[in-house]
């Protein structure tokens, strides 16, 4: 049974950076796609970014120049580099890989407050 584990929120002032990391465990994972999505309080999950398995990667308008989606095969990880954060990105993150989503992770909070 595949698994996703996220880590590396926190609480951080604008500007401010963080690191997210994405754990799979169970199945392949170089043959997927991996995005990141965030859900805010009281709306619905939004996909921020995507690495497809090949590298390429794709950013939602609101974060593009600020975040960098990056995976690395070997330890079946995904991360996703965030910088400038801004209040606006306070959510929780989430990963998943398509095709064939799996359960949902618990996610990492992310909150960005001075």
């Amino acid at each position: 049974q595949v698994q996703l584990v996220e880590s590396g929120g926190g609480l951080v002032q604008p500007g401010g950076s963080l690191r997210l990391s994405c754990a799979v465990s169970g199945g392949i994972f170089s043959i997927y796609d991996m995005n990141w999505y965030r859900q805010a309080p009281g709306k619905q999950r939004d996909l921020v970014a995507t690495i497809t398995r090949g590298g390429s990667t794709n950013y939602a308008d609101s974060v593009k120049g600020r975040f960098t989606i990056s995976r690395d095969n070997t330890k079946k990880t995904a991360y996703l580099q965030m910088n400038s954060l801004k209040p606006e990105d306070t959510a929780v993150y989430y990963c998943n890989r398509q095709p064939s989503p799996v359960n949902w992770g618990q996610g990492t909070q992310v909150t960005v407050s001075s």
